[in-house]
This record gives structure tokens, C-alpha cells and sequence, in this order.
């Protein structure tokens, strides 16, 4: 094996206290380190209850915080203290009235890279989420975490093969994606791990889930969080229901290996995609 990066899958259980959550997490970083990760992506919500499941409850919006700022401070300096490279997800209040799901991400010594919010946003069951958030406008950036750039996109993002595409052509060797996806939503589960396969595939590049667990009253978030290569081959699963976290190593060669193999990047043809953009389809 050539260059490889161990990253770390945060599957967690997110309890109704957020200083809790912020402990259980620092410490889930601190065991990502010893098991010897670089990078670390926790899921959607990583420290709050999931409040979108109410709908038009204005008092979550006091749940907002500044990106960066004061919480994201405590990320910051952990990762910088482990030399962790780390992407969480806060419900960001970017200005009065102002709210985003949003995800900041640190590199391995402590740096405040940037952050991506979430494009698009999802209304429906237990996801009312049009109440709450704006529309990102982040564009598609792509952080340098150390060996790799990642690419963020955030829960209902990975379902647009065009963003997935876009992080790619900015350089992403690896798409992160911080969800938190329940037991309820059976369309998703059919095509839970398939269609990040087929994302890695289309792109030659890796991708990994990081999925909520566990009960947060009508939601109940089943985890088995994965990790797919550039091939489509799912390399690792966490357990469903559990709090876990997931390590695995990425052979980073196999990114040029499956490009060369299946030259999808090389074969597009931009020129004649004129129907994407000028209809607005």
C-alpha cells in the first residue's frame, strides 16, 4: 500500500444537554487520536438535539451560534492539541434571522479552514427544515486537511449528483458527509450505501458517511455510518443502533488507479451540457 490516511467516523448519540454532547464529543477526538486518525467528521447536529423534526418551533433559533465562535473555539483548540483534523455541524446564526446547517472545519493544527452550508435544504416527515434554514451559499469549497482535500456535503446535499460532482472538479480526494438520517425514511435506507457507491464511482474518489444513533423522540437515527473507495466498494460499516467510532484506512493511490481505470472525469463533455444551465433543470 502506498500513501494511505486513517480517518475516523464520529457515530454518535446526541443527548438533550449540549454541554454533554460537547464532552462526549472532545473525548470521541481524543480516542480518534490514540486509535492514530488524521481527520475526524462527526454527523449532522453533532452536539444539539435534532429540533427540525418540530415543526415552526421558533425558540430553536436561540440554539444558534456564531461560525466561528465561541463553540467551535473548544473543537478548535482539541484539534489542535491531538493534531486532528475535524469537521462537526452546529446550526449556525449567521446574522439576525440569519440561520444555516452548517459545518466548520479545523486541520490538523487547529486551523479554522472554512466552512460549507448545506445547499439544499429538505422539507418533509420529521424534517421541517425550511423553517429554520437558509439556503447555503457557500459555494462548494474544498479544505486542505494535510494528505487529502475534503469536500462537505451536508445530509440531504449527497442526493444531488451535481454537487458531489462540483466538490470533485475543485479538487476533493475525499467527500465527507455529516447526516443524520432515521429508521423512519425507508426510500433512503433502500439506497443508503448504493448511492454513495455510485457517487465514488462517477467521481474516482472516497467517500464517508457519518450518521447519528439512537432515539431523539419521534426520530429514531439508526447510524451505520461507512466508508466507500473510489471503486464503489464499501471498505467499512458501523454497527446499526450503536454509538461507534469508525477507523479506516484509505489507500489514497487507489484515487489515480480508478481514475485511470474508469476515465469519467476525462470522457465529460461540458459543451454540450448547455440544458443543465440554461433552463434551470
Amino acid at each position: 500500500m502506498g500513501q494511505t490516511l486513517r480517518i475516523a467516523l464520529a457515530q454518535v448519540a446526541v443527548g438533550p444537554h449540549r454541554e454533554d454532547n460537547v464532552q462526549k464529543a472532545l473525548h470521541m477526538m481524543a480516542d480518534a487520536a490514540q486509535a492514530g486518525a488524521e481527520l475526524i467528521v462527526f454527523p449532522e447536529m453533532s452536539v444539539d438535539p435534532f429540533f427540525p423534526q418540530y415543526r415552526a418551533e421558533k425558540r430553536y433559533f436561540d440554539w444558534g451560534v456564531p461560525v466561528p465562535g465561541p463553540l467551535t473555539d473548544r473543537f478548535q483548540a482539541q484539534a489542535a492539541s491531538l493534531g486532528l483534523a475535524t469537521v462537526i455541524n452546529l446550526f449556525e446564526r449567521a446574522a439576525p434571522g440569519r440561520y444555516y446547517d452548517c459545518s466548520p472545519v479545523f486541520s490538523i493544527d487547529g486551523g479554522y479552514l472554512g466552512k460549507q452550508r448545506m445547499t439544499h435544504i429538505l422539507e418533509g416527515p420529521g424534517y421541517n427544515e425550511r423553517y429554520y434554514y437558509w439556503e447555503g451559499d457557500s459555494g462548494y469549497p474544498v479544505f486542505d486537511v494535510g494528505q487529502v482535500r475534503i469536500g462537505v456535503a451536508i445530509c440531504y446535499d449527497r442526493h444531488f449528483p451535481e454537487l458531489m460532482r462540483a466538490l470533485v472538479l475543485g479538487g476533493a480526494d475525499l467527500i465527507v458527509v455529516p447526516t443524520a438520517t432515521a429508521s423512519s425514511e425507508a426510500e433512503f435506507r433502500a439506497v443508503w450505501e448504493i448511492e454513495m457507491q455510485a457517487a465514488a464511482t462517477a467521481n474516482g474518489v472516497f467517500v464517508a458517511v457519518a450518521n447519528r444513533t439512537g432515539v431523539d423522540d419521534t426520530l429514531t437515527f439508526f447510524g451505520c455510518s461507512f466508508v466507500v473507495d473510489p471503486y464503489g466498494r464499501v471498505l467499512r460499516r458501523a454497527p446499526e443502533g450503536d454509538v461507534a467510532l469508525l477507523v479506516a484506512d484509505l489507500n489514497l493511490d487507489l484515487i489515480e488507479e480508478a481514475r485511470r481505470d474508469m476515465p469519467f472525469l476525462r470522457d465529460r463533455r461540458p459543451d454540450t451540457y448547455h440544458l443543465l444551465i440554461e433552463s434551470g433543470q
